[in-house]
């Protein structure tokens, strides 16, 4: 391909410059979330080799469908662009396993190839968006960040962009987050996703919104792995699923998997085989449901939880149920709101000693129950703005604990000019509860 992009893989969008030059979020092979994911169809080997003939590689952020340590561990020759994340933690940690990266200031442009040029934006939810200029061709690949301020660096320069224009990003039911919740009696509360909301209309509304032609799925190309996992897999979004009631108009829905020609826009459907393989056990992973923590553990947890200093103004305590017996850690008792997560030992361990606790939720094993009063919402919506934002975003990620970290945090991502809080009702919760910190 001459000029053009492919995408592939959960994520993955392959940018053409007389063949290929630049990929992003690469999660090419392997599981993720302690094994609970596995890519919804396999890469073939033309994409996969496209990958290893690219000189650059773009990571948004450090999910693991996103940031793929045995795919990169196939890419070692190729230099990683990185967001400028606060904090640096993905380059500090990629940089001492010896991969060579490189940190994007935002909103600047860095030169590619002849013909493409990228710009990055961090987001304060350690998420990012990348911007490509493919010869007047605009690529916007915002998979996972929303827009929390990128849509402004968007209004700055679209009016550069009169050529064809494309979005790809994270649309889907909603299983691409904690949807495992039950209700005090033990009953599993139905996530939202299961409703299967049609896609389309929204798709149409965001093309015609920030006025651009194609979309292309992303970010949701995802199947359940394991066998405490897998009833998930009903709530996930098929990938011919993004285009159901969409009424373009002028506007196109892409098939997820694709090749497209900028020149003439004609573009070719990728046909993967399917990974419908069967669901694999937890043990697999290291996961046995009947093991109980250690004193230890309950320490490593009980010191987890009380550096993040936010957690004192919103909530009373936290359960670790983990073979069948509770942990309760206190947070702030004058507060009448809990929560339990029921999850395997090790999996929990590991992730508090990697700072991942967002890989224990998003893998959709651990049962989430919700004490007392949230603020009269349920799910992953009442975890939402107090509980999982300050937890694995900014403490995990950010490494901002403290109300001083999170002031210096927040000034940060001000400072560049690309952050900001939509209109939509979460992200002026969000902003509501940021207001200590801002």
């Amino acid at each position: 391909m001459d000029l053009g992009f492919e995408t592939i893989g959960n994520a993955c969008v392959i940018a053409h410059d007389k063949g290929p030059v630049l990929a992003t979020d690469p999660w090419l092979m392997g599981p993720a979330y302690f094994g609970s994911w596995r890519l919804s169809h396999e890469v073939p080997r033309e994409q996969f080799e496209n990958v290893k003939r690219c000189k650059f590689l773009w990571l948004s952020h450090g999910h693991p469908d996103h940031l793929s340590l045995e795919s990169l561990e196939h890419l070692r020759d190729k230099t990683i662009l990185l967001p400028d994340h606060h904090g640096g933690r993905i380059a500090r940690d990629l940089a001492g396993l010896g991969f060579k990266v490189h940190t994007l200031a935002c909103g600047q442009w860095f030169p590619i190839s002849d013909r493409l040029r990228i710009a990055s934006l961090a987001n304060y939810n350690q998420d990012a968006t990348i911007i490509m200029d493919l010869d007047g061709h605009l690529v916007i690949d915002a998979n996972d960040a929303g827009n929390r301020g990128s849509g402004r660096f968007l209004a700055q320069e679209r009016h550069r962009f009169h050529k064809r224009t494309v979005l790809a990003c994270l649309t889907g039911y909603g299983d691409a987050d904690m949807i495992n919740f039950f209700d005090e009696q033990g009953r599993r509360v139905p996530p939202a996703a299961a409703a299967k909301t049609p896609q389309g209309p929204g798709i149409k509304a965001m093309l015609d919104y920030y006025d651009l032609d194609y979309f292309a799925p992303s970010s949701a190309m995802h199947r359940y792995n394991r066998t405490d996992s897998g009833w998930a897999d009903s709530c996930a979004t098929p990938v011919d699923a993004h285009s159901i009631d969409f009424d373009g108009g002028k506007r196109t829905c892409l098939p997820a998997f694709v090749q497209f020609d900028l020149h003439t826009g004609s573009y070719e459907k990728i046909n993967p085989k399917a990974n419908d393989q069967p669901l694999e056990p937890p043990a697999k992973f290291g996961d046995d449901w009947s093991t109980t923590l250690e004193r230890e553990d309950v320490e490593l947890l009980r010191a987890y939880l009380h550096k993040v200093e936010h957690l004192r103004s919103a909530i009373g305590y936290v359960n670790f149920r983990v073979g069948d017996k509770d942990h309760v850690i206190d947070i702030d008792r004058t507060h009448k709101r809990g929560v339990t997560f029921h999850t395997p030992r090790q999996s929990l361990v590991s992730a508090v000693q990697w700072n991942a606790f967002d890989d224990i939720l998003i893998g959709n094993f651990c049962k989430t129950t919700l004490h007392g009063d949230w603020w009269g919402k349920q799910g992953a919506a009442a975890l939402y703005p107090h509980f999982t934002p300050f937890v694995t975003k900014f403490g995990d990620n950010g490494g901002a604990y403290s109300k001083a970290e999170l002031r210096a945090y927040f000034a940060d991502y001000f400072r560049r000019g690309y952050t900001e809080f939509t209109p939509d009702a979460s992200e002026q919760e969000m902003k509501a509860a940021l207001q200590p910190y801002l």
